[in-house]
C-alpha cells in the first residue's frame, strides 16, 4: 500500500497467518504495530481496516513486504524458507517523495536493507519487531519506533 506522497515506507518480513487470512496488514490483535503507530502520530486508529489505511495515506506511511513469497509454517520469521525478495530498490525509485524506509523487525531490516544499498538518499530505520513473538517491553519497542516522528510531521 503506497502512493505517490508516501514520505516513509514501513517494511515487515512477511505478513503473519492472521494477517494473510484476513489480507489485512498486521491484523493480529496481539501485535503492537497499530498501537506504535497511534503512539507516534497522536492519532485515533480505527478499528475498521479501510479507515486504518485512510489514517496511513494522510500520515504519508505507506506497507509493503521485504519477502515477495517464501514457504513458511506459522507465523515466525525463523520458519521462513525459500524466500523471493520484492523489487524494493524498484519501489522506492518510483516514490517521488520517500525520504525513509523502516524495518519492522530484524528479518526485514537484514534483507531491506541490502536491496537499499543503492539508494543513498534514503535513511533507513531498523525497528525492533512490532509482532507480539517479539517480547521486548512495549515502552523499550516505542522508544526505538520514536525515530520515525521526524518524518511523520509535514516538514519530515
Amino acid at each position: 500500500m503506497v502512493d505517490d506522497e508516501t514520505r516513509v515506507l514501513i517494511l515487515g518480513s512477511l505478513p503473519g497467518e492472521v494477517s494473510l487470512a484476513r489480507a489485512q496488514y498486521y491484523a493480529n490483535p496481539r501485535n503492537q504495530f497499530w498501537r506504535l503507530l497511534a503512539a507516534l502520530s497522536g492519532q485515533d486508529i480505527p478499528d475498521d481496516y479501510d479507515a486504518r489505511l485512510r489514517v496511513l495515506r494522510t500520515l504519508h506511511i505507506g506497507l509493503w513486504d521485504v519477502v515477495g513469497s517464501a514457504e513458511r509454517t506459522g507465523s515466525l520469521d525463523g520458519s521462513i524458507r525459500k524466500a523471493t525478495a520484492n523489487p524494493l530498490g524498484e519501489l522506492a525509485a518510483s516514490l517521488p517523495r520517500l525520504k525513509a524506509v523502516a524495518f519492522n523487525g530484524g528479518r526485514a531490516a537484514t534483507m531491506g536493507a541490502a536491496a537499499l544499498a543503492d539508494q543513498p538518499d534514503l535513511v533507513l530505520l531498523p525497528l525492533p519487531s512490532s509482532s507480539p513473538a517479539y517480547t521486548l517491553a512495549y515502552e523499550l519497542k516505542l522508544a526505538r519506533w520514536r525515530t520515525l516522528s521526524p518524518f511523520l510531521s509535514d516538514s519530515g
